[in-house]
């Protein structure tokens, strides 16, 4: 599309509602761009099909490319699909009685029925939302990255991280997430079992057709590291095209094995737990595998330790051509 085709320093430079202008006459182009309130807003690009809902935030869009567009436009336009993203201008868990009031009218218009597919996407507070708002198409699936289930005290009292939303209701309309999702045909929650809140979340969306996916060592951000491991787009593709389940997953999950970020964080575990052997082997298959100078130098000193005490390193086995 045309209104986007300008990126680099121009899109940078645009400030908070010259960059919605942008959005809104590329709603103009594809479909529409409807403001919700103070906080909220849709852009919907019609194509194909097949339907991606998305929960963004305006930050999180922005820091994204040059380009600054939804992951879900972008996504759904290289695959032909329809996109509908649901933008906040900050974390709101997308609490909002006017974006009740636009599901509802969703429903009511049978706007979902109108596509073969389709799948909700969000993490963290836009995770949240992705599967509470699930409940308006059933038969939908959903992938939802670090997705809290509530933020009602009465039930997640034990989270102590979002103490601003404290008096924010969760228990009215389209409230707790994991009841919301039951009329998914399937759903799909990704979090890092180490954090440990994350984690009591994520059991709480423990469901016969909900998939629990556990990423240990991903840490707070699980959506960047996917998208450094080049896994975000292809998973959502994949939920698309209606071929994504838990081993499509864990084939793109793979990647790990190649992203610095995630082996630092590993060898930083290890190294906390006092596991210099498990370390130094960590250690020498990095530094054989992608060459990298810190990986090198710590297994130096690492060896040096083990060799100390009398431990020698196995033999290393060939790497795979």
């Amino acid at each position: 599309m045309t209104v986007f085709g300008e990126v680099g320093k121009e899109m940078r430079e645009l400030s908070d509602s010259e960059w919605q202008q942008k959005l809104e006459a590329l709603g103009d182009e594809v479909g529409y761009f409807e403001r919700l309130g103070k906080s909220h807003s849709a852009l919907l690009a019609e194509d194909g099909p097949v339907l991606l809902v998305s929960f963004e935030a305006r930050g999180g869009i922005r820091a994204r490319s040059d380009a600054q567009m939804p992951l879900g436009y972008t996504v759904a336009q290289a695959g032909g699909w329809t996109s509908l993203t649901l933008i906040c201008s900050h974390d709101t868990w997308f609490r909002d009685p006017a974006v009740y009031a636009y599901f509802d009218r969703l429903v009511d218009e049978g706007f979902f029925e109108d596509f073969d597919r389709v799948v909700f996407y969000g993490t963290g507070p836009a995770g949240y939302a992705a599967a509470t708002f699930s409940v308006t198409a059933p038969g939908a699936t959903v992938i939802a990255i670090q997705p809290q289930a509530t933020l009602d005290p009465r039930l997640s009292g034990w989270d102590d991280r979002f103490t601003d939303m404290r008096r924010t209701s969760f228990s009215d309309r389209y409230g707790f997430a994991p009841d919301m999702v039951e009329g998914a045909d399937a759903g799909y929650v990704i979090f890092d079992p180490r954090v440990t809140l994350d984690a009591m979340h994520a059991a709480l969306f423990s469901r016969a057709h909900v998939t629990l996916l556990p990423c240990p060592n991903l840490g707070l951000n699980i959506e960047r590291m996917l998208n450094e491991m080049d896994a975000l787009e292809p998973m959502l593709a994949l939920a698309c095209a209606g071929r994504f389940d838990a081993a499509a997953f864990w084939r793109l999950y793979r990647a790990r094995r190649n992203l610095p970020r995630y082996l630092r964080a590993v060898a930083n575990r290890l190294e906390s737990h006092e596991r210099p052997y498990l370390e130094a082997l960590l250690c020498r298959n990095v530094a054989r595998r992608l060459n990298g100078p810190r990986f090198r130098s710590r297994l130096t000193t690492l060896e040096d330790q083990l060799h100390a005490q009398g431990i020698i390193l196995p033999e290393a086995l060939p790497i795979p051509a």
